[in-house]
This record gives C-alpha cells, sequence and structure tokens, in this order.
C-alpha cells in the first residue's frame, strides 16, 4: 500500500478547491492509500486558519476523516532536530515542521505531497506544482 504524508500546503490547497487541491484529491480520497498527517501540520493548519480569522472545524474534521495522525516520540523529536540542522545547510528556509514531515515520510517510507518549494527535488516529495 502506498503511503502518502501531506503537509499544509497541499491540505490548504484541498480546502480551497484549487487545481493543486484537486490533484492532492485524488490521493486524499483514493482508498487504496494510507494517507497520514503530522500532528505538526495539524498545528499549522490550526494557525494558519487562525491567522486568516477563518474556521478551521470543518476542515479539520475532513482531514481526520481522511488521514491519520502520527505522532511522534522523543527519539523521533530529537533526530528530526538534527536533520533540520543538516537540512539547513543547503535549504535556507526549510522549516522545522517540514523536517518533521520529511522525517515522517523517510521513516514509513511514505512521499511527501506538497507545493511547498523547501520540498523541491527531494526523492521523498511529490510536487503538486
Amino acid at each position: 500500500m502506498s503511503i502518502f504524508i501531506i503537509d499544509a500546503y497541499a491540505w490548504i490547497e484541498y480546502f480551497r478547491g484549487s487545481k493543486m487541491g484537486e490533484e492532492v484529491g485524488k490521493i486524499v480520497e483514493n482508498s487504496q492509500y494510507k494517507i497520514i498527517t503530522h500532528i505538526f501540520t495539524l498545528a499549522e493548519l490550526a494557525s494558519s486558519y487562525g491567522r486568516d480569522r477563518l474556521n478551521f472545524e470543518t476542515e479539520e474534521k475532513s482531514l481526520l476523516s481522511l488521514s491519520s495522525i502520527h505522532h511522534p516520540d522523543i527519539s523521533f523529536a530529537v533526530e528530526a532536530g538534527k536533520l533540520h540542522a543538516e537540512l539547513r545547510k543547503e535549504r535556507k528556509h526549510i522549516g522545522l515542521a517540514d523536517t518533521f514531515v520529511l522525517l515522517t515520510a523517510r521513516k514509513l517510507g511514505g512521499k511527501v505531497v506538497t507545493g511547498d518549494e523547501d520540498f523541491r527535488g527531494l526523492k521523498e516529495v511529490i510536487m503538486i506544482k
């Protein structure tokens, strides 16, 4: 079974119903795939919606019905921090949340679905733009 980790960028496009969101929909709505959302991504989405003064409740319910939430442990967090430090040498703007998502894909043997340019060129990534 193919595993896809959906990042905040991809979820936002999906909820907006954009062309990129349609591509995300082909993945998250396919019952043949295992869909994962990192807990950090959930926080990013709640923050984004809150900053825009939008209600996140409907989208949160949809996300939770379409994906499983990945909850890392302490050793995962430490490994993510080390990976973030390493990635920042080449990718100056990659965020810590992005690193948690990337490490989740690496650990689970999945692919990150995103449009975030900070991920471009990484083998574990499917770009939607």
